[in-house]
Parts: structure tokens; sequence; C-alpha cells
């Protein structure tokens, strides 16, 4: 189950998830943790099982009816199990959005390709690195 985690994003086991999620350099970590301290309208949620807390999605509203993934990681060692997409979905029964975004690299594109989000590339950003939009249109329960 999710669990709100925003006001605890200063902890090393939710900022160590956060880290996953990004590309690692402590000035990117430092900007990724301060985004959910300063941003009133961002969430931070948190994946537990077993105690544990195994995995992190972050968004923020980006339109009516919209949300946007900011951040979203499984620690290495519970990767493939469901967990990625579990959060997705549980986040989608729980926010009742009609659309999903998310922008992302190739690594980790398909993720997001065989969860059934729409894919775009975006180009080669400064950095190098191809970059994607990814979108999820919500279809409305019957």
């Amino acid at each position: 189950m999710l669990q709100s985690v925003k006001n605890q994003v200063r902890d090393p086991q939710i900022a160590a998830l956060v880290e996953l999620s990004i590309f690692p350099d402590p000035e990117h970590l430092e900007r990724a943790l301060a985004f959910y301290e300063e941003q009133p309208d961002a969430e931070l949620l948190a994946y537990e099982e077993g105690g544990d807390k195994i995995g992190i999605v972050g968004f923020k509203p980006s339109g009516e009816g919209e949300i946007t993934i900011t951040h979203i990681a499984v620690e290495p060692e519970s990767r493939g199990g469901g967990y990625g997409r579990g959060m997705l979905l549980e986040l989608m029964v729980r926010e009742k959005p009609q659309r999903v975004i998310a922008e992302t690299d190739e690594e980790a594109v398909d993720f997001y390709r065989n969860v059934g989000f729409a894919v775009v590339s975006l180009g080669i950003s400064p950095s190098g690195l191809e970059r994607f939009r990814c979108v999820y249109e919500v279809e409305e329960e019957e």
C-alpha cells in the first residue's frame, strides 16, 4: 500500500530510494529532495512491504485531470516483481487522473511502454541522452 512520505524526504531510506530515480549526483539528489519540501502540490509516496519501504513514486498535478510522475524507483533487489507497475496502478486508483505523464530516458522507457503508456521521443537532451515523453490515458470505468 502506498503511503505519503513527503514529510520524511530527508530520511536516509527515502532519500536513497529517490536517488535511484535520478542521475547519481549529490546536487541532483538535493534538488529532488528540495522539490518535495518546497512544492506544496507535489506528493511523494512509498510502497512498504514487510516493514521495509521498497519503492517510491513522486508526482504533481500538471493540468485538469492530469498528473506528472516526477520520480519512480524500486530498490534493486525487488525489481522485476511488478512493484513499479503496482505503484502506478495504485496511484491511478488513488488520484483518479484522466491522464498520467512522465518524461524519462532510454533506461526506463520500456517500463512505461510495458505498462501501457504511449511513448514519443523528445530527441537528444543537452546531456547527450535521448529523452521520451510517456502518456497514459486512463480509461473511464463503466
